[in-house]
């Protein structure tokens, strides 16, 4: 747990910045004057007192993506630093990091990835609701123009899953037996400590990997089957509450445009208004630090600027937060005719890299982690995506048989991505709502493409993907499209753009304790880390609300702020999100004991949080007394005996209700 000073009340109290709700019980006490660990909503809003926590003070911040841009919005909002002492240091040309969207008509677009997201990404939304959107009038916010777009348009899909060649297949449950129902639920009540360094493979049968939910699962997410099962874990707590959306995707809601312009574009102005500076062309690799029995403090910034080797010096009282490791670094691009050529080592990245400054950090002490656990074997951390710019044509035909709307309508078309089953890649793409680009032409579309195993070869191109061309990969979509008897028309209106990234999925290696830094290592008085690579207390990765969260912490805890970054959403432990989660998991039919929960609570207060039971079911006594028979194995009279208590206890609820 990261502790920081009470700044505002008696700083000999440690102060918890991070909240972990698995820390221990909660219960009301005189000395708990915050809300529990896990709780949101307006009460955690608010800002503190201004003290000297910035006085005399700058902050320096390595890396321009999400966390980066996070770090800088709290220290000026929550941390009432000047815009004008905050310095971004990035080694690329333009803001974002991974958060990428570029392109043109005439090259064609591209974006490495895309977001999903759920109305829980509290961090996202805290920041969000105070930036102004640039396509509303002055006082709406990125978070009001999110709503506007998704309480009008909902998200679902009725195309998830595909196989043998253009048919849909059959997703209307996930797909599991109850031995492999049980190995889910096994999964949630284990400990996290107990997990290091297993992977999923290791753990789930080879039949699962097989079912609807595995693929619904891994392309959702892209997890790989190699990768760590403590992080699987953690996403399954992560979105418990979604569960019962996963098989159409109706859980999701997505921004109106890309990722960058959708939320770096109005943050970076947001920031630029405030005077926060951006120096580009700078390759943060080392920190100079003194150290002073445990304690580490940040002196100076070591950086190639501009092809040139330069220190940067980190004032007595500056700040400084850094980005372990990147996703997209090494990214090898492609074109219609041209493969992509990764230029980065199987298992190291080189000097030249993003990973350096994390590499440095770890051999100056172990409380920086072990970042070779994470880039070590890029084999396993890699997969490819393909942005198309389509123009009509037969694939836009087939494109319009498997969305929701109109492609062109302006509302959600595929809802998410489409999953071919039995592609040797577990190829899978999607169509957001268009434009996807606010200068996008009307005649256009910009789809995305893209498959977790680059080892294998094609189903129709004999060859593993990263070898094909652009052209290459559109073939193979359009085989498992059934429409590859049309692929010259398809290839007359379509461009492709490649991006092969090594990294992609390092973060969901598997790990073990002390892999991965804290956001503020113990001993650190200047240093903050931050993204995907640091360790929080629940959270999980891959998620531009987890990168925030990071960004949160190592500025309260910088700057001794007393104010709290709450767990993830508590609706983990929501009654009713564990009982929709078990009839999702029992293939949407009730699951064992439900019946008896129906009998006991009909008719009381608490109904309302039961899943309806199936319309055709006409004797409830009659179900619940099997189910209690096979849920215990005892005899009918002991049944019968159990289900008159059971009746008595709900009879004298009631009862008691009606008083």
């Amino acid at each position: 747990m990261t502790r920081a000073p009470n700044s505002s009340q008696d700083s000999s109290k440690a102060f918890a910045v991070e909240n972990d709700t698995t820390a221990g019980y909660w219960h009301h006490r005189p000395e708990n004057t915050l809300p529990p660990p896990d709780m949101m909503g307006a009460y955690m809003r608010n800002r503190p007192v201004p003290g000297n926590q910035v006085e005399g003070r700058k902050a320096w911040i390595i890396g321009s993506g999400i966390a980066g841009l996070a770090a800088a919005f709290y220290l000026i909002r929550d941390g009432r630093m000047a815009g004008e002492d905050i310095t971004i240091l990035d080694t690329i040309d333009i803001e974002g990091g991974s958060l990428d969207g570029a392109g043109n008509p005439e090259e064609g677009y591209i974006i490495r990835g895309g977001r999903e997201m759920n109305w829980n990404y509290d961090n996202l939304w805290d920041m969000f609701q105070d930036i102004q959107a640039l396509e509303l009038p002055e006082g709406y916010s990125v978070l009001d123009e999110y709503r506007l777009v998704n309480d009008n348009d909902p998200n679902f899909s009725k195309a998830r899953l595909m196989h043998k060649r253009g048919e849909i297949r059959d997703f209307s449950t996930l797909g599991l037996t109850r031995s492999q129902q049980w190995e889910l639920i096994r999964l949630l009540l284990k400990r996290k400590e107990d997990l290091d360094d297993i992977t999923i493979e290791q753990y789930f049968s080879a039949d699962f990997l097989e079912t609807n939910f595995w693929y619904l699962w891994r392309s959702m997410f892209a997890f790989e089957n190699w990768q760590s099962l403590l992080e699987m874990k953690l996403y399954m707590h992560r979105f418990l509450d979604a569960l019962d959306g996963l098989k159409d995707m109706s859980a999701l809601i997505f921004p109106k445009y890309n990722q960058y312009d959708s939320f770096v574009r109005p943050l970076v102005r947001h920031l630029q208004e405030r005077g926060v500076k951006v120096q580009f062309d700078t390759r943060a690799y080392d920190l100079d630090m003194t150290v002073d029995g445990n304690a580490h403090t940040v002196t100076a910034i070591r950086a190639d600027i501009g092809g040139k080797d330069q220190t940067i010096a980190v004032g007595p009282n500056d700040v400084v937060f850094a980005l372990t490791g990147s996703m997209t670094e090494g990214t090898a691009y492609g074109d219609m005719e041209t493969a992509p050529v990764l230029q980065r080592g199987q298992h190291e990245p080189g000097d030249a890299s993003d990973w350096t400054l994390w590499k440095n950090l770890a051999q100056k002490s172990p409380i920086f982690g072990n970042p070779e656990k994470f880039y070590g074997d890029t084999d396993k951390s890699m997969w490819e995506s393909v942005t198309l710019t389509c123009k009509p044509s037969p694939f836009v035909d087939k494109l319009k048989e498997l969305s929701v709307n109109d492609p062109y309508s302006g509302k959600t078309v595929t809802g998410g991505i489409i999953t071919f089953t039995d592609s040797n890649w577990v190829l899978s793409f999607t169509c957001n709502r268009q434009p996807h680009f606010p200068e996008q032409p009307d005649d256009m579309l910009v789809v995305w493409v893209y498959a977790l195993l680059m080892d294998k070869e094609g189903n129709y191109i004999k060859k593993p993907m990263p070898a094909c061309t652009g052209r290459e990969i559109i073939a193979e979509l359009c085989y498992h499209l059934g429409i590859e008897d049309q692929l010259d028309a398809v290839i007359a209106n379509t461009k492709a753009r490649l991006a092969l990234m090594p990294y992609i999925t390092a973060m969901f290696m598997p790990r073990a304790a002390g892999d991965r830094p804290h956001v503020v290592p113990a001993g650190c008085t200047n240093l903050a880390l931050m993204g995907q690579f640091v360790e929080t207390s629940n959270d999980i990765i891959f998620t531009m609300d987890s990168s925030i969260r990071t960004a949160r912490v190592g500025v309260y805890t910088l700057l001794g702020l007393h104010k709290q970054v709450p767990d993830i959403s508590p609706v983990q432990y929501d009654i009713r999100t564990l009982l929709k989660a078990a009839r999702a998991l029992n293939n949407d039919e009730p699951f064992p004991g439900e019946r008896l929960l129906h009998r006991l609570l009909d008719k009381t207060y608490f109904a309302h949080i039961l899943p309806p039971l199936p319309v055709h079911e006409t004797s409830i006594r009659e179900k619940a007394e099997s189910e209690l028979a096979e849920l215990f194995g005892v005899g009918g009279q002991a049944v019968g005996r159990v289900i008159d208590w059971l009746e008595r206890v709900r009879e004298n609820l009631i009862s008691r209700s009606r008083r």
